[in-house]
């Protein structure tokens, strides 16, 4: 009734026959065997609850409803403490103490990274830690000294992510509040696991993006198509969408689109839904390791065995593996009598490695077999793999809940992918690298991506009647809703604008002022009146530097006064004269990458085009790192690596001690990277540092020769820099066209040489005429030409021969 999306469910409550019936969860749990034991049984002492997934948008509605619905004062969210953790305990001492900032950098890199590592297990871990404390400086000793006095105190407050309360009447008679900031909502100043001890159940709402990802596509779905979509009833035998699992593409959709997971779909070739359950439980650190044999036992590589014949009733679905805890939970019934109490009890113990309950639980299930007339080797064989099972056992009822998710949004785009694709690419606006990377896969899966237009655009992300995917006017710097959502209205009430003149005149120049025009104008978004080109607004129609803007934005002006005056009738001459569209001036259209560059600034990233496009061929033969691969120097370390971009933020600058650095930023399709250049670096580099500079660098990625105590050990040294323009001229030695003998003719001869013709350069030209089917091939060298390779390529690609070129190679000089 709120249009909140609500999730299928989420762990432990999905296992309950009663919520499914209620409809709080949308997961089967007699279908997939989800066990109740799991939410509730004899043995549990602690009240359950049921965690909630809505849509990110739709969790505020839902704490208002609650709010209205129980009272303001029944409803608290839930205060979190922070404490101080063991290096940052370090740190803060230090900092009050005066220790200089490298030293104290230094200490707590000396404390191993553990997660919940004490300074008391660091100093018995860290022999140099130990040193410090017993033999260090004063200074040194005193602040690792009062560091342990403080560790694990609280050092701040926050307010839980998801937890709320609802009380039977005011909350303040149970636990103390406190103001949240921003907020009419109170917060509880007890935390979490404190609730319960007052009589108070902690409920989870969490707020899940990729709900409002389906969500809004079903509603693009809706508009475009006139087509309801429920994703609660999605059917799980869709094929278009095993198909899409089955090739791996699987970016942008929900806990199946990382690389690594991709590959293993390919391999695997899911065909039904428990697969892909099995693979989002499979996919972490731990039971990674058993998705090869998971992958040959499903296709018959591998036999599948069973210690005993009972267990391929609870292990068939996963091919013989234990992937589940609820696997181990129904075995332990199965074999050795287990009551569902004891069952969840060992799945407890396994998860939380409680040594004494397992050995406890391993003679009552030693006995239970036994007493079933079971083979005691095999039992113990069995038990021994539960206890490694116990490492990585996962929560089945939350796999199949996520996996559900997973499959609607994989659904949505196999069937509907431009409507996904554009609900996804709203959804991902802010985060400029993961936008980039989603509009590449829409390039892959044949759909076009538009800049913005007034007479097609919605507020975000939208399709037109093509089935085009076309940028929101909302997201457009210097436009914003108000001035979007007027646009919209105006051209859905009266029709699309037919001239620029006529979309100034039918708008409110409050909102739509000349900041707004000019960025609008800058992003594309009025390319859609025949001939205009963006350069022509900006261009000087007279000797005060006015431009055809200036021109229309007064005539808009008169028209309105003397419409509200009505002492002119539109009708009349001199009126009629001042309405027609003045005349655009003549000049040239901007170059792509200023067009481009105009692009970025106004919608936060390239549309039309990337600027490095013109260089593909260089970036695609001589590059091997994209600039997001430096996030995470580590898997490059030791390796020299080429990467290209554009300097797109620049500056030499002075040290405190008084010496030239140079800073310099650098972009790719993927991201950016900050580089700071000193001593020799600066000298030999330093006239790069400019921006708007296309360059190829080569460096290595190795140890820090100096400031060893900042967080980072290793450094990216340049060892070149060149620049992209006639990049391909200096460093590529020869370039290869590859031709199978087949295809030869007078007329493909004839072709190529006046390709040659229209593509001189420095290059020179190799002919490889091949036999695939023999694998055998001639080289001839082209004497009469040398070719300048990227208008040689262009060329190629534009000509009647393109598909008789069978392949082309380029060989590189040392760079």
């Amino acid at each position: 009734n709120l249009g909140v999306i609500v999730g299928p469910g989420r762990g432990s409550a999905a296992g309950s026959v009663v919520a499914y019936c209620l409809g709080i969860t949308n997961i089967d749990p007699l279908k997939y065997e989800l066990l109740f034991e799991r939410f509730l049984n004899p043995d549990r002492i602690s009240l359950p609850d049921i965690d909630v997934d809505f849509d990110n948008e739709g969790r505020a509605k839902v704490l208002d409803y609650v709010q209205k619905k129980y009272g303001a004062d029944h409803v608290a969210q839930i205060t979190t403490f922070g404490t101080m953790a063991a290096k940052l305990s370090i740190k803060d001492v230090a900092r009050v103490l005066e220790l200089p900032l490298n030293t104290a950098n230094r200490l707590a890199k000396l404390v191993p990274n553990k997660p919940g590592i004490t300074l008391k297990k660091a100093f018995e871990e860290s022999p140099e830690l130990k040193t410090e404390l017993e033999k260090g400086e004063p200074l040194v000793q005193k602040v690792l000294l009062l560091a342990q006095k403080l560790e694990g105190s609280i050092r701040n407050t926050g307010t839980h992510a998801c937890g709320v309360i609802i009380g039977p009447d005011d909350i303040s008679n149970y636990v103390p509040l406190a103001d949240i900031k921003d907020s009419d909502m109170m917060a509880t100043q007890f935390e979490g696991k404190l609730i319960e001890s007052v009589g108070m159940i902690k409920m989870d709402f969490l707020g899940l993006k990729n709900l409002s990802i389906i969500k809004d596509a079903c509603e693009i779905i809706k508009s475009n198509r006139n087509i309801d979509i429920n994703p609660d009833e999605i059917p799980l035998d869709d094929k278009k969408t095993f198909e899409l699992y089955q090739k791996g593409m699987t970016l942008g959709t929900f806990q199946f689109e990382s690389e690594g997971m991709s590959q293993h779909l390919k391999n695997l070739k899911p065909d039904k839904f428990e697969d892909l359950i099995a693979m989002n439980a499979l996919y972490r650190p731990g039971p990674m390791q058993y998705i090869p044999k998971f992958i040959n036992r499903k296709h018959g590589i591998e036999e599948i065995t069973y210690e005993i014949p009972v267990m391929s009733k609870y292990l068939s679905e996963t091919y013989g593996i234990t992937v589940y805890q609820e696997q181990v939970m129904l075995l332990s019934q199965a074999l050795a009598g287990f009551t569902p109490g004891e069952a969840d009890k060992l799945r407890k113990a396994m998860g939380k490695k409680k040594k004494d309950v397992m050995q406890e639980l391993k003679e009552k299930f030693i006995t239970g077999c036994l007493n079933n007339k079971l083979d005691k080797n095999k039992i113990e064989k069995i038990w021994q793999d539960w206890e490694k099972f116990a490492e990585y056992a996962f929560n089945k009822s939350h796999s199949t809940c996520y996996a559900y998710i997973a499959f609607q949004t994989a659904y949505l785009k196999a069937n509907y992918p431009a409507e996904y694709m554009s609900s996804l690419l709203t959804h991902n606006l802010n985060d400029i690298s993961t936008l980039t990377r989603y509009i590449d896969e829409c390039h892959k899966m044949g759909l076009k991506v538009l800049g913005p237009n007034i007479n097609e655009s919605n507020l975000n992300f939208a399709v037109n009647k093509k089935n085009e995917i076309i940028f929101g006017l909302a997201g457009i710097k210097n436009v914003g809703s108000t001035a979007a959502a007027e646009i919209i209205k105006e051209r859905e009430e009266n029709g699309p604008f037919s001239s620029p003149l006529d979309f100034l005149i039918r708008l409110n120049q409050k909102n739509i002022n000349r900041r707004c025009v000019e960025s609008l104008i800058k992003s594309g978004a009025l390319d859609c009146f025949g001939n205009i080109h963006r350069a022509q607004y900006f261009f000087p129609i007279d000797n005060n530097g006015n431009t055809i803007i200036d021109r229309l934005i007064k005539l808009t002006a008169k028209i309105k006064e003397n419409r509200i005056s009505s002492q002119n009738s539109l009708f009349g001459e001199e009126i009629n004269e001042e309405i027609c569209m003045p005349e655009m001036p003549e000049c040239e259209q901007w170059s792509n990458i200023e067009r481009q560059n105009y692009e970025k600034e106004m919608i936060g990233f390239y549309i039309s085009g990337h600027p490095l496009d013109s260089y593909k061929t260089t970036i695609k033969t001589f590059a091997n790192t994209q600039i997001s691969e430096l996030s995470n120097l580590e898997n490059l370390k030791g390796k020299e690596i080429c990467l290209a971009g554009i300097i797109t933020e620049a500056a030499n600058k002075t040290s405190k001690t008084g010496k030239a650095y140079s800073e310099f930023s650098i972009e790719d399709q993927s991201g950016n990277y900050n580089f700071k250049l000193f001593g020799k670096d600066y000298v030999s580099f330093s006239d790069f540092c400019k921006s708007n500079l296309y360059v190829m660098i080569k460096a290595t990625v190795t140890e820090k020769l100096w400031n060893k105590d900042s967080d980072n050990e290793l450094m990216i040294k340049i060892k070149r820099i060149e620049l992209l323009e006639d990049f391909l001229q200096k460093f590529a030695k020869n370039i290869s066209l590859k031709i199978n003998y087949e295809d030869i003719s007078n007329k493909l001869v004839n072709e190529l040489e006046q390709i040659f013709k229209q593509s001189k350069g420095t290059t020179p030209v190799m002919i490889d005429i091949i036999d695939p089917l023999e694998e055998i091939s001639i080289s001839l060298k082209c004497k009469k030409y040398k070719a300048d390779i990227d208008k040689l390529l262009s060329n190629i690609d534009s000509s009647e021969i393109k598909d008789l070129i069978y392949d082309y190679n380029i060989s590189k000089k040392e760079f």
